[in-house]
C-alpha cells in the first residue's frame, strides 16, 4: 500500500527487531507494534502492511489490535504529545476549560499538530492522577492542579525552551561553519 506521501517509509528499520531470536510474531504483536511506533513515531499504513507480510498475521487482526489500544497512533504527532485527562475527577474540576486553553494556546484541535510541529494533544479517559485533577501529561511528566493560565504558561514555557534549544544548535552550527572557512 502506498501512502501517496513524498517521503518513503524505510521498512528495513524494523527488520533487526523482527529478526531477533525469540520473537514469535503472533505472541509478540503488541511488542512489534510498539517497536514500530518507537521507530517511526506512529504506525504508517505501509509499516502495518509490512508487519502483516513479514509475520503472516492478517492485516485485519493487526488493525484490530492497533485500533483497540489507545497507545497506538495511525497519524504523526508533534514532538510533544499532550494527554489531557477527561476522567470524572478531571471533568468536574474543569478539564474542559483546560482543553480550551490548550486549543487557544496552540491553535489546534484534538489530534492535530501545532503549526510549529512541537505539540499534539489528545483527550484520554483517565491518566490515573485523580488527586492532581485537572491533569495533563506531556511526555512522561504530569502537570496537575491546572488552571487555564497555568496550562497556557506550561505550554508556552516548553515551546520557548525547545525553540531556544533549536536556535542555539543552529547558532552553534553556524559558528562552526564560520570557523571552518
Amino acid at each position: 500500500m502506498a501512502c501517496g506521501c513524498a517521503e518513503r517509509i524505510d521498512e528495513e528499520l524494523l527488520e533487526p527487531f523482527l529478526s531477533q531470536e525469540g520473537i514469535n510474531a503472533k505472541g509478540n504483536l503488541i511488542a512489534i507494534l510498539q517497536k514500530a511506533q518507537d521507530i517511526y513515531g506512529y504506525l504508517p499504513a505501509e509499516i502495518l502492511a509490512y508487519i502483516a507480510r513479514r509475520t503472516g498475521i492478517k492485516p485485519a487482526k493487526i488493525m484490530s489490535v492497533v485500533t483497540f489500544y489507545t497507545q497506538f497512533r495511525l497519524k504523526p504527532v508533534g514532538k510533544n504529545l499532550i494527554l489531557l485527562c477527561q476522567g470524572t475527577a478531571c471533568h468536574v474540576n474543569g478539564s474542559t476549560v483546560i482543553e480550551g486553553a490548550i486549543q487557544d494556546t496552540l491553535g489546534v484541535g484534538e489530534g492535530d499538530i501545532s503549526p510549529d510541529g512541537l505539540f499534539t494533544y489528545n483527550n484520554v479517559a483517565c491518566i490515573g492522577c485523580c488527586s492532581l485533577a485537572p491533569v495533563m501529561m506531556i511526555g512522561e511528566k504530569a502537570y496537575g492542579g491546572l488552571t487555564k493560565a497555568k496550562a497556557a504558561q506550561i505550554l508556552k514555557g516548553i515551546g520557548q525552551e525547545q525553540e531556544g534549544r533549536e536556535g542555539q544548535e543552529g547558532q552553534g552550527q553556524a559558528g562552526r561553519e564560520g570557523a571552518a572557512v
